[in-house]
Parts: C-alpha cells; sequence; structure tokens
C-alpha cells in the first residue's frame, strides 16, 4: 500500500475527558488509503525534541472531506504538545502505516479498552458501512473513561461496558463480561485492542472456544516504517516488526505480549 508525507491541516480538536483528545485534520491521499487498524506517525514539532514522531492510530476518515480523525491521550511531552495545536496549524503526517483487519466477519464482537477503542472506532464505522452492526464490549477504569459509548452508539447491534470501580456497567474489566457473551451468542470473529494484559487475556478466552481472534499490538515506535527495530517483538519462530508486520495480527501469531 502507498504511503504518503501530508502536510495535514487540523480542522479541530475536541476534549474527550481530562487526558484524552480528538484531532481532526485534512489528509486527503490518507483519507483515502487508510483502512481500519492502521497508524499514521505525527511530528508533534517542528523543534528538534522531541525529534521522533509519534504513531497513531486511525480513528475514522471521512474520505469525501479528506478527513483524518485521531484520538490521543496525554501520556508525554509529545502529546502534550499536541494538545495545544490549534484549528489552521499544520502537521507533517506520514501513513498509513502498518496491516489492518481482517473484515471477512459475519458477526464479531470487538473488545477494547483505553485508546485502543481508537482503530476498533474506525473499524465499526466500515462494518456498519457495509451492513454490519458488531457487539462491542469496553472497559475503563472509571465512567469517565467510557466516554467512547456515544462514539460506538450508532454503529453496533450491543455494547457492554465495564468499570474497574463500578461507576458505569459492570464492576471489574472486560473479562468479567466476556465469557457470558462467548456463552449466549455465537462469534465468528474477536478484535481485541488495548493494555496487553487485556488483550492476552482476551485472546486466550476467544481462542480456547474456537473463534477466530485479531489483536491490535501497542508498541513504543519510532520510525514506523520496519528500519529502527525499536517494536519488534517474539512472533511464532521468528522477530515480527509490529509496524511493518502489523500492527494487527492473528492472535494464536503473538506469543510476546
Amino acid at each position: 500500500m502507498t504511503k504518503y508525507i501530508e502536510e495535514a491541516k487540523v480542522i479541530g480538536q475536541w476534549v474527550l475527558n481530562a487526558v484524552t483528545r480528538e484531532l481532526d485534520m485534512i489528509a486527503p491521499k490518507i483519507a483515502a488509503e487508510a483502512v481500519p487498524g492502521q497508524f499514521v506517525n505525527v511530528q508533534v514539532s517542528r523543534r528538534t525534541a522531541p525529534l521522533l514522531r509519534r504513531p497513531l492510530g486511525v480513528a475514522g476518515v471521512d474520505r469525501k472531506r479528506g478527513v483524518v480523525r485521531l484520538v490521543y491521550r496525554f501520556v508525554g511531552e509529545a502529546t502534550n504538545i499536541l494538545g495545544d495545536v490549534c484549528n489552521g496549524d499544520r502537521l507533517s503526517v506520514v501513513g498509513p502505516l502498518g496491516h489492518g483487519f481482517d473484515r471477512s466477519a459475519k458477526h464479531p464482537l470487538l473488545v477494547g479498552g483505553g485508546t485502543g477503542l481508537a482503530p476498533l472506532l474506525f473499524l465499526a464505522e466500515s462494518m456498519a458501512e457495509a451492513g454490519i452492526r458488531p457487539d462491542v464490549l469496553m472497559g475503563g477504569r472509571t465512567a469517565d473513561d467510557l466516554f467512547w459509548k456515544d462514539m460506538y452508539q450508532n454503529l453496533v447491534e450491543r455494547m457492554g461496558l465495564t468499570t474497574d470501580d463500578g461507576s458505569l456497567g459492570t464492576e471489574g474489566t472486560v473479562m468479567a463480561e466476556l465469557p457470558l457473551l462467548l456463552r449466549r451468542i455465537h462469534y465468528d470473529c474477536v478484535y481485541v485492542c488495548g493494555p496487553a494484559p487485556m488483550m492476552k487475556a482476551v485472546s486466550a478466552a476467544v481462542l480456547e472456544k474456537g473463534i477466530k481472534c485479531q489483536v491490535s499490538l501497542e508498541r513504543y515506535m519510532a520510525c514506523g516504517l520496519g528500519a529502527c527495530l525499536s517494536c519488534s517483538c517474539q512472533g511464532i519462530g521468528k522477530r515480527v516488526k509490529v509496524c511493518q508486520d502489523g500492527p494487527v495480527f492473528w492472535a494464536e501469531e503473538v506469543t510476546e505480549w
């Protein structure tokens, strides 16, 4: 797939909660090519520091308008700088990068937490456009983390919510609800993105039921093009580059979380 470097124009930035933002930008070439599960590498500063671009999963596109939607969380200097970006500012963006999700499922379940729900949102939109309404199970620490429910509500058939403190939905992690869903409903594929311990637990439970499972790994990435090896991890019989061979893998291909 062709990769582009675009000077993307920021057209909006919205507060989702105290530490999470949505950023929309015009990048028509990337918007035309991107598929669910891919990411972009964003240069957050024109200065020498921070030097490296930051990888952000694509949360959605508007191909007609050439708009790419990103959702990110404040985790360090680079994302804090990104939080100061205003309408009309331009960001150098490389993408679309990596391999996306297999979208052949007819009865899918999406399971996510944190900003892992961003690429799954793009996947849900793509499925809805194809006439398939997936189920979604999302987890957060508190109710404030589950602002995602409003983004998903018109795209999915069923929605399950869990919070660590019980402030919304079922108390506990997504594993408090997943076994029940897998017993009650026949899914032909489960798609997972979020914290590594969650993905490991979910994929193990899903594979035990004989259901196909895809995971989108989150790793530190420097170049995003497979050259620096900073995101490499152990697969079956070989090292894989998450940015180039992934970030989406079939769950049974992953041996290092």
